[in-house]
């Protein structure tokens, strides 16, 4: 438990209600078409792609603490570098394609190659990778700590805190409140880790008291699971967010571009994060519970109000993830899934189904969330799953030169996902004494859906040939 002050207590609910005040009111001159309500009319500008790009990365905080207590800098080399290098290639390589298709989702782009049932049963498994359910969970543990309620109310709390502006104000209200968390998240942090530096001093304290393996690049950790985590940062190829906010740009360049600087804003970030993560287990090397790190050496290290701001950081860094997640899951459920798609920009059913598909999200997410009560395993688990089946398909979609059969899609469809849940129960149940065992689910599930992409590009290039 977290001791705040009242002073403290009231800083954080002032935020919590301003923030969802501020979503609110900057509604107020949303379009009523759906391309205003799901991409904010197509105009976003550098400034605010920017700060919306860098802030929504972040929402797994709590994780980062808790995996830079665990392993050290190998927080960075597998949950920063990655994305860096698949970030730049994302905006090098594909952000004109999509800003010139203008989908509004990934299984749009899907559909108009592969056709209407892989679209759909791609619709389902993004509306699984873009589940809130770690960002709810990491929200409803701070406030467990600040107001000392049970984790179901707090995922609840941390629900309606986002659903209250998204159902108004739609991407709009996403880009406004995000803006206002990147700045709070930059400041928070920078000044937590000049304290710590002023206190305990820097890179020496750091290497006195930290274990070796936490200044080497793994970090200790296997080979096999450092590979997995580089694999899954090519998630970045089928982030939905991504997608969604190079077709809200204002243009070409303001995506690309926006993308380029994000990676400089997202290299400082966690320089700050993985720095205090790194103090968190030198001066706290006995912490039980290292998902807890940020919060409990806050609780340590700040006084009252200064312990209220970081907080609130903490609370902006996990927020601006939570709401575009949200978001992108109602968009998925509303447009995918469980829309028609039609062409008329001014659908106000769409409008609906996207509402709903929020309040759809954020009830299986809290159930998610109470179910696997870790966010690094939430991460791991659905990313292994779910990404093997839909990655090669989703850029084909946007690159000829490689697509497949519609046959060829549903097989890595169901196959990739099939087969990575199959080797994920076989390496937990059945392969544990094997040699077999070092191949993580993600490996198993990528290698199948490579197999066939390969062997069916060139079936498909002979048949043209032909």
């Amino acid at each position: 438990m977290i001791t705040f002050s009242a002073a403290d207590i009231i800083i954080i609910v002032v935020f919590l209600l301003g923030t969802t005040l501020l979503g609110m009111y900057s509604s107020r001159n949303q379009g009523k078409s759906k391309r205003s309500y799901l991409l904010a009319g197509g105009k976003v500008g550098l400034v605010l792609f920017v700060m919306t790009n860098v802030s929504t990365w972040y929402g797994g905080i709590l994780g980062v603490g808790e995996y830079s207590f665990r392993y050290g800098i190998a927080s960075w080399f597998t949950q920063g570098l990655p994305y860096y290098i698949f970030a730049a290639l994302f905006a090098l390589f594909m952000t004109e394609r999509i800003k010139n298709k203008s989908y509004y989702s990934i299984p749009e782009a899907i559909k108009s190659v592969y056709g209407e049932g892989a679209s759909r049963i791609a619709s389902v498994l993004i509306f699984i990778l873009v589940t809130p359910a770690p960002y709810l969970l990491m929200v409803a543990y701070i406030l467990k700590l600040a107001f000392d309620i049970p984790l179901l109310y707090g995922l609840i709390l941390a629900f309606l805190l986002s659903v209250a502006y998204l159902l108004k104000g739609g991407y709009k209200s996403d880009l406004i409140t995000d803006a206002v968390f990147f700045v709070i998240m930059f400041l928070g942090f920078t000044f937590f880790l000049y304290i710590l530096a002023s206190k305990y001093g820097g890179i020496q304290f750091l290497a006195q008291n930290l274990p070796v393996a936490h200044l080497t690049l793994t970090g200790g950790l296997p080979y096999t699971v450092v590979i997995v985590w580089w694999l899954v940062s090519l998630w970045t190829f089928a982030d939905p967010g991504f997608y969604q906010r190079t077709t809200a740009a204002g243009s070409i360049k303001i995506a690309r571009r926006g993308i380029l600087i994000s990676i400089f804003f997202w290299f400082l970030f966690d320089l700050l994060t993985n720095g205090v993560g790194l103090y968190s287990r030198a001066i706290m090397p006995e912490l039980s519970e290292p998902v807890l790190a940020f919060p409990l050496l806050a609780e340590q290290e700040l006084k009252s109000g200064y312990k209220a701001f970081f907080f609130i950081a903490l609370l902006a860094t996990i927020l601006s993830t939570l709401n575009s997640f949200l978001f992108l899951s109602g968009l998925t459920f509303g447009n995918d899934i469980a829309g028609v798609r039609e062409e008329n920009d001014d659908n106000s059913r769409t409008i609906f189904r996207v509402r709903a598909g929020i309040l759809v999200s954020g009830i299986i997410s809290i159930i998610l969330a109470l179910t696997i009560p870790s966010v690094i395993e939430i991460w791991y688990t659905i990313g292994s799953i779910c990404i093997p089946g839909i990655i090669l398909l989703v850029i084909s979609s946007y690159f000829p030169a490689i697509r497949v059969t519609p046959g060829a899609a549903y097989t890595e469809l169901i196959g990739g996902p099939f087969v990575s849940l199959i080797w994920y129960f076989a390496k937990e149940n059945v392969l544990t004494d094997s040699p077999a065992a070092i191949i993580e689910p993600m490996l198993a599930g990528l290698g199948f859906t490579v197999l066939v992409h390969l062997y069916n590009m060139r079936k498909e290039r002979a048949r043209i040939i032909k």
